[in-house]
C-alpha cells in the first residue's frame, strides 16, 4: 500500500500561486529581468504537462454546478482525464522547477506563503495522488473529494461592472491582485495611472500578506488617512448627496478596521478611495 502525504513542493497549484506572487512581488519593487516570469514561460507553456495538469487543478477550482450528481460525475471525468498524463515525465519537470527556484530564492522563504485555497489545492493533489497509485484509505479519498465536491457547489460567481474586479475575476480567487496575464502585459504599464500611495498599499500587500500583523497596521493607519481626506473634501463639496454617500464610505472603510484579516476586495476599496479622492480634488479646484 502507498502512503500518499501531500508534499506543497509537488502540488502544482501551489507552484503556480507562488511564482504568481512572486511576480508580482518582483514587478511592485521594480524588479528586472524577473527569475519567476522565465520559470513561469518556460515551465508553465502550452506544450507542457505542468500546464495540462494546471489546468485540471484550474478547473476543478473555477466550475460551479449545483447538483451533486453533476458534480461528482464532473471530478470523476477530470481524474480519468489526468490519468493519462505521463507520471515520469511530469515528476521530472517538478523536480526541475524546484531546481530551478532554488536557484534564485530561498525555498523555506518561497514556500511560506500563506495561500487561502491551500486546504483545496492541496485536496486536488491527494485526490489526484491517489487515483493514480495503488492506495486503500476510503477515508481520506473521501475527505480530500468532499472537499472538492463543496467548493464546485459552493463557488461563488463574482457579479461586477467594476472594471478592476473584471480584469482580475477570472483569476485564482487567492491571487485576484496577483494576476499572471496582467503581469505578463507589463503591470507597471498597465496600471501607470496608480499613484504613490495606491503603489505603497499594493506592494506592503504583496510583500507582508503572510505578516498579517504588519500588514494589519498598515492598512488600518492608509485606512484613517483616507476617512481623515474624505471628512475633509465633504465639507467642501456643495452637492448633499455626493456629502452622505463619502460619509457611508466612511463608514465602509472603517468597518474593515474591525476585520482580523485582510481580504483583496477590502484592499480594492481603500484603492478605490483614493481615486475618489483624487476626483474630489479636482471637482474641489474646480
Amino acid at each position: 500500500m502507498t502512503k500518499i502525504k501531500h508534499s506543497k513542493f509537488k502540488n502544482t497549484g501551489v507552484l503556480f500561486e507562488l511564482l504568481v506572487r512572486q511576480i508580482t512581488s518582483d514587478a511592485i519593487n521594480n524588479v528586472d529581468d524577473s527569475t519567476s516570469v522565465k520559470l513561469m514561460k518556460e515551465f508553465f507553456k502550452t506544450n507542457t504537462l505542468l500546464r495540462k495538469e494546471l489546468n485540471f487543478y484550474s478547473m476543478l477550482k473555477s466550475e460551479k454546478m449545483g447538483s451533486e450528481s453533476k458534480a461528482s460525475k464532473f471530478i470523476d471525468v477530470i481524474l480519468n482525464e489526468h490519468s493519462k498524463i505521463n507520471k515520469a515525465s511530469i515528476r521530472r519537470e517538478k523536480y526541475n522547477l524546484i531546481k530551478e527556484i532554488k536557484k534564485s530564492y530561498d525555498l523555506d522563504k518561497f514556500f511560506s506563503t500563506k495561500l487561502s485555497d491551500y486546504k483545496l489545492n492541496a485536496s486536488i493533489y491527494n485526490l489526484f495522488e491517489m487515483n493514480t497509485k495503488k492506495f486503500n484509505s476510503p477515508k481520506k479519498i473521501m475527505t480530500s473529494r468532499s472537499t472538492i465536491l463543496e467548493h464546485i457547489k459552493n463557488v461563488k460567481v463574482v457579479k461586477s461592472s467594476d472594471t478592476i474586479i473584471e480584469a482580475y475575476k477570472k483569476e485564482s480567487q487567492d491571487i485576484r491582485l496577483l494576476s499572471y496575464n496582467i503581469l505578463l502585459e507589463k503591470f507597471n504599464d498597465k496600471y501607470d495611472n496608480l499613484d504613490i500611495k495606491q503603489k505603497s498599499l499594493l506592494k506592503e500587500y504583496i510583500n507582508n500578506v503572510n505578516n498579517t500583523g504588519k500588514l494589519k497596521k498598515f492598512i488600518d493607519k492608509n485606512i484613517d488617512i483616507v476617512v481623515k481626506s474624505l471628512v475633509k473634501s465633504s465639507k467642501l463639496v456643495e452637492d448633499k448627496v455626493v456629502s452622505v454617500k463619502l460619509s457611508e464610505i466612511s463608514t465602509q472603510l472603517k468597518a474593515i478596521k474591525s476585520r482580523k484579516s485582510i481580504k483583496d476586495n477590502h484592499l480594492l476599496s481603500i484603492m478605490r478611495s483614493y481615486d475618489l479622492l483624487k476626483e474630489l480634488t479636482n471637482v474641489v479646484k474646480g
